[in-house]
């Protein structure tokens, strides 16, 4: 019996909290293939601010689904999907392990139980939403969305304003709720859960935080303000999702005057730590069967499972 037996490695944890060199450090040891599962490292144009594995990383192991989207594009979790299936259907055939990495929980529910499949919205439908929406504050959308669909508005946060746009354009395109499309037969999982290694990291939390400033502060120094002006070059939609990434919407005020950049960097610092906060709820109460671990623990646990398997 191998490690092999097992489908997949599934590793999930807030930003910061060291699943990159878990994942690194596993794909050496047991020939796998390191494939992405945080939905802004799929971008191209965000490689600072996402903290994208640099050139020395993917030496030394493949990396697979990172920085292969266009940020033009409305990338969303059933696209993800297609991708994840294409890329664990590839690293089967090349005889190794799937280590799929990540902090997106949508992107890990979609492998485990499947997907509600989702009517296609047409790009005049699309364009005519956003345009609406874009004068508008967050809750006031919120507020419409209400109206629309209370199932869906009762289940998202008030600021969420990339999902409320997309429940907005759901039921513009349908005449249905969100949430009723969610009740339909979903595709089936990519993954039999029982037969993944699956690791939460979950550091201690002032620590987290410590780390998640420090990475920030990093970043800056790295770039990342020459980052956002390229993007902010483009003059894309500033509902799409590579928009909304943390860091980038106080960077943009800050290029346009608004703030200062002091002020851009603890906005970005806080929005970070208040999405790793939601990602240790988001986990408990939507991904059961999963083992919580501290990035200490993890390294010698995760080797020892599948050690075990041998």
């Amino acid at each position: 019996m191998t490690a092999r037996q097992f489908d997949a490695v599934l590793l999930a944890g807030p930003t910061a909290s060291g699943k990159s060199a878990l994942a690194l450090h596993l794909a050496e040891r047991f020939g796998g293939n390191v494939i992405n599962a945080d939905s802004m490292q799929v971008y191209r144009d965000l490689h600072i601010l996402s903290a994208r594995p640099d050139a020395s990383e993917t030496a030394r192991a493949p990396h697979l689904l990172y920085g292969h989207v266009d940020g033009a594009i409305n990338y969303s979790v059933g696209r993800w999907r297609e991708d994840a299936a294409a890329a664990l259907d590839s690293t089967r055939r090349e005889g190794r392990l799937p280590i799929v990495i990540g902090g997106t929980g949508l992107y890990f529910k979609a492998l485990e139980q499947g997907l509600a499949d989702m009517p296609a919205v047409p790009d005049a439908v699309r364009e005519a939403i956003r345009l609406k929406a874009e004068p508008l504050e967050t809750p006031t959308l919120h507020a419409w969305l209400a109206k629309d669909d209370p199932g869906t508005a009762a289940r998202l946060r008030p600021s969420d304003r990339q999902r409320l746009i997309r429940a907005l354009e759901i039921f513009a395109a349908t005449g249905r709720a969100l949430s009723s499309w969610q009740q339909e037969p979903h595709s089936p999982p990519l993954l039999d859960a029982s037969r993944c290694l699956r690791l939460f990291l979950a550091p201690e939390r002032q620590v987290l935080y410590t780390r998640i400033d420090q990475r920030f502060d990093a970043m800056i120094e790295q770039g990342a303000i020459e980052e956002v002006r390229a993007l902010a070059a483009r003059r894309l939609d500033p509902a799409l999702p590579v928009m909304r990434a943390h860091g980038v919407p106080g960077l943009l005020r800050y290029l346009g005057g608004e703030i200062s950049l002091a002020e851009a960097i603890e906005g970005a610092k806080a929005d970070t730590r208040h999405y790793a906060k939601r990602q240790f709820t988001w986990f408990r109460h939507q991904m059961p069967g999963w083992r919580f671990i501290s990035p200490q623990e993890a390294p010698e646990w995760a080797v020892g499972s599948l050690m075990n398997e041998i």
